[in-house]
């Protein structure tokens, strides 16, 4: 008998130990970075990356997945907390000017076709949190569409040389662009 209690009591004890080490489920829209130097200055953006899920189509537009949100028509740009980006140096953001710092990015999409990019002074709000009285500006992006299904938002930082870049948010079948300038 007392081998028996002893065994329950190991594995009683084991019990906790065994779930510490089971293997986490991935989040629904994981954090994501993307970064480039360009002009010698580091530019990057930190979100959270969506994914379509079956949902190709009802993504985008008033009736669409992000219609439902309280902040429509502009749009956190990623999931979960706010997209932020972050500059070491005076950035040019279309003819937006941007000082070196870190700001929060949202896009207005009332127009599922063309988007506007949205720089906003505030920081560190929950992603559905825009304040538009902060905003620093805003510019049109160049919309196209990707070759194929883009599954999970991204974003990309290009270095065109001299200086110049190129910002890039794609997800499902929508890719918005804005060139980008070190000063």
């Amino acid at each position: 008998m007392n081998s028996k209690m002893i065994l329950a009591a190991v594995l009683i004890a084991a019990t906790p130990l065994m779930a510490q080490t089971a293997p986490k489920k991935a989040p629904a829209s994981p954090a994501a970075t993307a970064s480039a130097t360009i002009g010698g200055k580091t530019i990057t953006i930190n979100y959270n990356s969506p994914g379509v899920k079956g949902r190709e189509g009802k993504i985008f537009g008033k009736d669409g997945l992000i219609g439902h949100d309280p902040q429509y028509p502009v749009w956190r740009a990623g999931a979960n907390g706010a997209t932020t980006l972050k500059t070491d140096g005076d950035l040019m953001i279309g003819d937006v000017m941007a000082p070196a710092g870190t700001y929060t990015l949202f896009v207005d999409i009332s127009d599922p076709d063309n988007w506007t990019l949205i720089v906003n002074k505030q920081t560190g709000q929950w992603g559905l949190a825009h304040d538009g009285a902060q905003d620093l500006g805003k510019v049109k992006m160049t919309m196209a569409k990707p070759e194929a299904l883009v599954e999970n938002l991204v974003y990309t930082i290009t270095d065109g040389g001299d200086g110049k870049g190129t910002l890039t948010l794609a997800w499902e079948n929508h890719s918005a662009s804005v060139p980008i300038m070190v000063h």
